[in-house]
């Protein structure tokens, strides 16, 4: 069953941090460089972050030294730790296989909101 949960948004001032968590099924996870990614009104999604099975991550140079990707093999799991959120990462975000399209199966994501 192809699957993808994200969970751990929320409401958050400026400055603060949150923790984003997504479980996948295997299919979409094993052997899979994995990414999360962001969709902010009026904008269309981006990547902001990728991680490779053994543990290589590249980040959008915005986010660059605030968020962290981490993935769990075992658990088919991959989180994103993000630190001195800014009301600019206000979006719904979600994750995916990298480079994943429209066409692919997407999860219902999680809403991020920065605002004091």
């Amino acid at each position: 069953q192809v699957q993808l949960v994200e969970s751990g948004g929320g409401l958050v001032e400026p400055g603060g941090s949150l923790r984003l968590s997504c479980r996948a099924s295997r299919s979409i996870f094993t052997g899979a460089i994995m990414g999360w990614y962001r969709r902010a009104p009026g904008k269309q999604r981006e990547l902001v972050a990728r991680i490779t099975r053994p543990g290589y991550t590249s980040y959008k140079d915005s986010v660059e030294g605030r968020f962290t990707i981490t993935r769990d093999n075992a658990a088919n799991t991959v989180d994103l730790q993000m630190n001195n959120l800014q009301p600019e990462d206000t979006a719904i975000y979600y994750c995916n296989k990298y480079l994943a399209t429209a066409r692919d199966y997407w999860g219902q994501g999680t809403q991020v909101t920065v605002s004091s």
